[in-house]
């Protein structure tokens, strides 16, 4: 009775998979089958264990095709769109993530980075890992995001624009001063300055503050005028560590070694390019 309970979820994934799906709910598939929902997790564990498929999150589960059998799980833009649905939380992906999507890095990206508004623990998904950073105010950068075609349907991705000021304003994600500016001294240059200074308005102002000290350094000082004049409308900047772990510790931080008045920005070191 198991081997058929197992067979008929096997034949459900692999009809899914003909119409190129790779996701479904364990209530569909329990009235789809017309088994009872313990007779589905025992059928479901099995297939995990065998690496066929794959649970994220409670109810939802990614089938895992023949030719990434190895992987552990289909590539996560197959189904994070259908994830963020199921969970019910606006979403998009961010950070290096997006900026590999826009043709601007120089290494492996380590983890498959999103945004949400809410917090939301880690998935180790085969060999992938979905790391999510939190966002309150969603609503305000709506305009910095596109929507983009995958294998398997779409993902919501933050444009060039917004990917620059959360590179300043994740620190944590960004892989350290060195890495965020060799990253943008590639995505500089497909920033779109006004949707720059529009999106300004739902950052911190030292966030403003670093990304401008850097466009300017990177040599697109362009892209960054209507942000300064939209941060500058605000009030007067105050004086910021460009890069804050150097300036953490006061006994073994590097001493200034330049002010740059136009941002308001105290550097102790600046950061070196990955050509």
């Amino acid at each position: 009775m198991v081997h058929d309970q197992r067979s008929a979820l096997s034949t459900y994934m692999s009809g899914l998979l003909s119409r190129g799906g790779v996701v479904f709910t364990g209530s569909e598939a329990t009235q789809t089958l017309n088994v009872g929902r313990g007779a589905f997790l025992d059928a479901a564990e099995r297939l995990q264990k065998r690496k066929a498929l794959l649970n994220p999150r409670q109810d939802f589960y990614v089938v895992v095709p023949p030719q990434f059998a190895s992987w552990g799980a289909p590539p996560p833009p197959w189904y994070l769109d259908a994830l963020m649905r199921h969970v019910g939380e606006a979403y998009y992906v961010g950070l290096l993530k997006a900026a590999e999507l826009h043709g601007a890095t120089h290494q492996a990206v380590m983890e498959f980075q999103v945004i949400t508004a809410r917090r939301l623990p880690k998935i180790r998904a085969g060999r992938n890992l979905i790391a999510f950073y939190y966002r309150k105010d969603m609503d305000g950068v709506a305009a910095g995001i596109e929507e983009r075609k995958t294998d398997t349907g779409m993902m919501r991705v933050s444009g060039a624009a917004l990917t620059a000021l959360d590179l300043l304003r994740y620190p944590q994600a960004g892989g350290g001063l060195d890495n965020v500016a060799t990253v943008l001294k590639d995505l500089g240059e497909k920033i779109d300055d006004t949707l720059l200074a529009t999106l300004s308005a739902a950052t911190e102002r030292p966030v403003i503050q670093r990304l401008g000290h850097l466009l300017d350094r990177l040599g697109h000082s362009a892209r960054a005028e209507a942000m300064h004049a939209a941060a500058a409308a605000r009030g007067p900047f105050r004086w910021t560590e460009l890069d804050q772990a150097a300036a953490r510790d006061p006994d073994f931080a590097p001493s200034i070694q330049e002010r740059d008045e136009r941002w308001r920005i105290l550097v102790r070191r600046a950061p070196e390019i990955d050509e």
